[in-house]
């Protein structure tokens, strides 16, 4: 379900559509600040949704983000707990940051115009 819904985004003037799944993990990164590379985003999407997300489905939106410019991202240190190998941080470019609100925005403004769905009556 969440995965086809898209989000609108701007670039320089030009309307862009986000995925679902790309809005997520934008949001999540964002949550994780520091700590945004692949597992603990998998970790923290998994708790969020109550979904499984397969580390293509995490990796494939980190990759179109920052192919976009939404997304930057930098290797750290070797680390010794991973063998020797190194992380792959996650940060939020400025304009990742601004689609983040305006999509938001167009959100809550949707949210705010439609009647509430926890008074709806009708049966299913």
């Amino acid at each position: 379900m969440f995965q086809n819904m898209e989000v609108i985004y701007f670039k320089e003037n030009e309307m862009k559509l986000l995925s679902r799944s790309e809005e997520l993990v934008l949001l999540t990164v964002w949550k994780l600040q520091e700590d945004a590379y692949c597992i603990p985003i998998r970790e923290e999407l998994i708790k969020v949704t109550g979904r499984k997300w397969s580390f293509g489905s995490i990796y494939d939106p980190l990759d179109r983000l920052e192919k976009k410019g939404l997304l930057k991202s930098y290797l750290t240190e070797p680390v010794k707990e991973r063998g020797g190998r190194s992380k792959r941080i996650y940060q939020l470019t400025s304009l990742g940051k601004r689609s983040l609100i305006e999509v938001r925005g167009i959100q809550d403004a949707l949210w705010d115009k439609i009647p509430s769905l926890e008074t709806d009556t009708e049966k299913t």
